[in-house]
């Protein structure tokens, strides 16, 4: 062979991913190897992607969840799944505007530039998208449909209209979500947010409260922790409510309590800040500056400050006194910064001996306490209490009702309540409405025109879109952009023709993602849903993305999937049996940023390594739940065991024409069949990091197979390749067509392990001695735990370690582990 032909050689067997991966990720696309076929009888699975917004390029976040989700994807293709697996971008909101008003052009020239990107990108990394469903929410032929939602919404009663207090970023010039508040600042730009009242759009999700929490029944393939932070937030609560009569006034102060066992022991009253009677109470007295100073001091404080105990409260006394309807009570009414307006009624009965953020404010503006749960032993004083005591007992100073265990008694004196005509059983909610205004132009606008006459009246379907203008002035200003525009707010009444004004506020863009994995089913130009397309895939098999949606979008999506089925749109009302959560990337312990200098792009390791380097690199750091911390993390390590990897399967390809088919049970068979059976069992269960392992630790039995055949070792070598597909889906397809098979490496069949092969007679023991490795020791597979500690005990090389010694704990994991405590 010439010299220069040897080099050709050497060059071709080398793994050089800059070489392989480009040209599969182009030819992919071109031949639309992904992409759904409605026509095939194949079970169908839904593999879903929270999709991502498009702020520029793609971050290590993206990389970790993507690369998760499309495992899951080339999976099933390989199980013999028709897959859909779809993308899309979130492409409306702030963060677009903001850039396109410091750039100087319009957020739909700066998003499409991002999308095209994160598209290429995404192509880059090798993920199999059926590119021929992709979307963006910014598309008018996307919001024509959530405008169309909107008024279905309209039509039905649960979108409205009213005023309340807002988030309020004077610099961003819009509302925000309570989540967008960090410590009284707009998270985006750190200005002090404030509180406005404004007229705004909301979405009646309290309607479905009961609904949206007891469904969660039926998602078994969720975490508890995802439901807990759920049923936490929509928050239901059984009490009652009863109403106080304010003495100097006459007004009706009506409470919500949990806890009507204990309106014996309300010592005060405590109204919201913001609570409209709370300034007519102080109006005209001397107290009304210092109300006025409270008030801007509660302005700039965040929910969790405001509720959290164990701080100095913030309070005063309005000089007004309220009736306690059961016992007839003359109680003073104070205003204190940790009751909220949006929960309850914004008005509590103060019980300080049995509440402690009550107990705290009592004991700070030295309030009185009153005992009315007596617990079992001896009797608290009110007067020497240290804290509140919420456990059970039994009422005490509480008139008919002293001796009455707790918590029967809460129904008792409901009962009661209701028949003394003084309140009423009643079921209350943390949750409120979705409130969907938002005063920024890079959004839905809201398909309502406001008549002089009529009202608000809905922009005609045939009318729909209603679009945004091409010509809209981002520069900074107190208005939304919309509402300066010179044309856009000037309309006709579709009920009268007189002159009218459009609506100005555009939608939060939750409601843009609530939906779009309806759309995917079927891009219909003349149809918001295509009823067949969805019933063939909805509800999605599985849904894979961030923690950080556990609550507002997750919510959201569920609701808006149970009113398009009882609009007839869909036949189910749960869009995700199944969720996948990953963890966060962080570097040292820290969020990544620009600002923090610690920022990785997932680019930065295609450049240097590949992109299936980059994609085994971050599914092998660690469970995909948990955080993921970038400085634990070697990319340079899992690009050597890939090339280690690709030099074994290429030694395998001269030996394939002669090799023939494997027979028997050799170790090397056994090893390959044991890989397929756990490799596929932690593949079910998303354990993507234990599953690269055992690929790690086939290749080792491959390396070392020593006078293995040839059949078992390309056997070996075709199952290391088939299941390393997912993962790495270049060097697998490249090294399929190296081995002259046809067609794609992920359309090929997932290896079936023979079950004769993955039975293990005997295993090799662990032995420890207070966590250090004392001796190892081959046992039978079907070993008792008895029988492991009798043998791990004999051993003489454990035996010395046990003398003189106290064992205080053994620990036994059969059949592979037996650990001696001692001290």
């Amino acid at each position: 062979m010439a010299k220069d032909q040897r080099t050709t050689t050497r060059e071709i067997d080398k793994y050089d991913p800059a070489k392989i991966e480009p040209r599969w990720a182009e030819e992919w696309v071109r031949t639309g190897l992904y992409r759904a076929d409605e026509s095939s009888d194949l079970p169908r699975f839904y593999a879903l992607d929270m999709f991502p917004y498009p702020s520029g390029d793609l971050h290590m976040g993206h990389l970790e969840a993507f690369a998760g989700g499309d495992v899951i994807a080339r999976y099933k293709w390989m199980r013999g799944f028709n897959v859909l697996h779809p993308i899309g971008w979130d492409a409306f909101g702030l963060p677009a505007e903001n850039a396109a008003a410091k750039r100087g052009i319009n957020p739909a020239q700066w998003t499409a530039e991002n999308i095209d990107q994160q598209a290429a990108s995404f192509a880059r990394l090798g993920m199999s998208f059926d590119w021929s469903r992709r979307l963006a929410t910014c598309d008018p032929d996307y919001y024509r449909w959530t405008q169309w939602l909107f008024l279905k919404f309209f039509e039905r009663g649960l979108a409205y209209r009213k005023g309340a207090p807002a988030n309020w970023c004077p610099s961003c010039h819009t509302v925000l979500a309570n989540e967008q508040v960090v410590a009284g600042l707009c998270e985006r730009c750190d200005t002090t947010v404030t509180k406005r009242e404004l007229v705004q759009w909301f979405f009646k999700i309290t309607d479905y409260a009961d609904r949206l929490l007891d469904d969660m029944e039926r998602l078994s393939g969720w975490t508890d922790r995802v439901l807990t932070m759920q049923r936490n937030w929509i928050g239901r609560s059984e009490g009652a409510d009863v109403t106080f009569t304010v003495e100097e006034t006459g007004d009706k102060l009506t409470i919500f309590t949990t806890r009507p066992d204990t309106l014996w022991g309300v010592t005060f009253m405590v109204l919201a800040p913001e609570h409209p009677l709370a300034r007519r109470l102080i109006k005209g007295s001397a107290r009304l500056k210092d109300f006025d100073m409270f008030i801007e001091r509660v302005r700039t404080r965040t929910e969790i400050e405001r509720t959290s105990t164990g701080r100095a409260r913030d309070g005063l006394f309005t000089g007004a006194h309220a009736i306690n309807p059961v016992n007839g009570e003359r109680i003073p009414i104070w205003v204190a910064d940790y009751v909220l307006l949006e929960y309850g009624t914004g008005a509590i009965m103060a019980v300080p001996a049995h509440d402690q953020r009550d107990f705290e404010f009592a004991r700070q503006e030295k309030l009185p306490v009153r005992v009315v749960i007596q617990p079992e032993g001896a009797p608290l004083d009110g007067a020497k209490m240290a804290e509140a005591y919420a456990g059970e007992g039994r009422m005490a100073n509480s008139g008919r009702f002293d001796g009455t265990p707790t918590p029967d008694g809460i129904h008792e004196v409901v009962a009661w309540l209701e028949g003394e005509g003084l309140g009423t059983g009643k079921v209350r909610y943390r949750l409120r409405d979705w409130l969907i205004s938002r005063q920024r132009s890079w959004g839905a606008p809201i398909p309502i025109i406001h008549c002089p006459e009529h009202g608000e009246v809905a922009v005609p379907e045939d009318q729909l879109p209603v679009r945004l203008p091409d010509d809209l002035d981002y520069s900074a200003g107190s208005e939304s952009p919309l509402a300066r525009h010179a044309v856009f707010p000037n309309a006709q009444c579709p009920k009268c023709g007189k002159p009218s004004r459009r609506e100005t506020d555009t939608m939060d863009t939750f409601v843009d993602s609530s939906w779009y994995f309806l759309r995917y089913c079927g891009l219909d130009p003349e149809r918001a849903l295509d009823p067949e397309a969805v019933a063939r895939w909805m509800p999605a098999d599985q849904y894979t993305g961030g923690i950080e949606h556990a609550i507002l979008h997750l919510l959201y999506a569920r609701f808006f999937t149970k009113v398009c089925h009882d609009l007839g749109l869909v036949p189910f009302d749960e869009p995700f049996p199944n969720l996948l959560n990953q963890g966060q990337v962080i570097m040292d312990g820290s969020a990544m940023s620009k600002s923090r200098g610690n920022l990785v792009a997932p680019k930065e390791i295609v450049d240097t390594y590949g992109a299936d380097t980059a994609r085994v690199t971050m599914l092998f750091a660690g469970p995909f739940e948990a955080d993921v911390d970038w400085a634990d993390v070697s990319p340079q390590g899992v690009y050597r065991w890939l090339s280690r990897a690709w030099r074994l399967a290429m030694q395998t390809v001269g030996k394939r024409a002669t090799a023939g088919e494997p027979t028997g049970a050799s170790d090397l068979r056994r090893a390959t069949h044991r890989a397929i059976d756990g490799v596929t069992g932690d593949l079910e269960r998303f354990r993507f990091n234990t599953v690269i392992a055992k690929l790690m630790t086939l290749a080792n039995e491959i390396s070392d197979c020593g006078d293995s055949s040839d059949a078992d070792i390309v056997e070996a070598v075709d199952a290391l390749v088939l299941m390393l597909a997912p993962f790495a889906p270049f060097m697998a397809e490249e090294l399929w067509h190296r081995f002259g098979r046809s067609g794609s490496v992920h359309k090929a069949s997932w290896p079936v392990a023979d079950a004769s092969l993955t039975h293990v007679d005997t295993v090799t023991m662990v032995v420890q001695v207070s966590g250090k490795v004392r001796d190892r020791i081959d046992v039978p597979a079907g070993i008792t735990e008895e029988e492991m500690t009798a043998l791990a005990a004999g051993s003489e090389k454990v035996s010395r370690y046990l003398e003189e010694v106290e064992i205080v704990r053994t620990i036994v994991v059969p059949p592979k582990l037996v650990n001696f405590v001692v001290r």
